[in-house]
């Protein structure tokens, strides 16, 4: 698997972190990396991360437990144009479900995604997600990946 990390994003990696953009035709896919810092700190429950490979910023997500259902959820991810179509993005989710399964009743988490954003929905699907049938106020496919007990203890080992 192709080597991926996430990291804190701070003032090393702001500037980066905010300069990232997707292809023009996927902006109205995804929030700008700069609006998904700027809601973390209005809602503190979310985590913002820059997505690295070795020492270069390819891409950013942005994830929390929601204080209300407390359900997890990925609210952002995306890699820069630059660097899609090479396995980042993959490697890059696999690392994020990693982390989330190790949270405190993690049993299940959730993402949404624009219809029409096939290479997202692709992502998801292999990466186990499934529809749930819902979408949310903005119109967006709500998918859910199960988190086994099983999978859980592996995971720690």
């Amino acid at each position: 698997m192709m080597c991926v990390s996430l990291r804190e994003v701070d003032e090393t990696n702001f500037r980066q972190c905010v300069d990232l953009k997707v292809a023009d035709e996927q902006t109205d896919f995804v929030a700008s990396n700069v609006y998904s810092i700027a809601e973390s700190k209005v809602r503190p429950y979310l985590v913002p991360q820059a997505i690295c490979a070795g020492k270069e910023l390819i891409g950013f997500a942005l994830y929390g437990r929601d204080p209300k259902t407390g359900k997890y959820w990925i609210a952002r991810f995306m890699i820069g144009a630059e660097f899609q179509g090479k396995g980042y993005g993959k490697a890059a989710l696999s690392k994020l479900i990693d982390k989330l399964k190790r949270l405190p009743e993690a049993n299940e988490i959730f993402l949404s995604f624009v219809p029409g954003n096939e290479h997202a929905e692709k992502l998801y699907r292999r990466n186990g997600f499934e529809e749930t049938g819902e979408s949310n106020e903005s119109g967006e496919i709500i998918m859910r990946l199960a988190i086994n007990a099983n999978a859980k203890t592996e995971s720690l080992i």
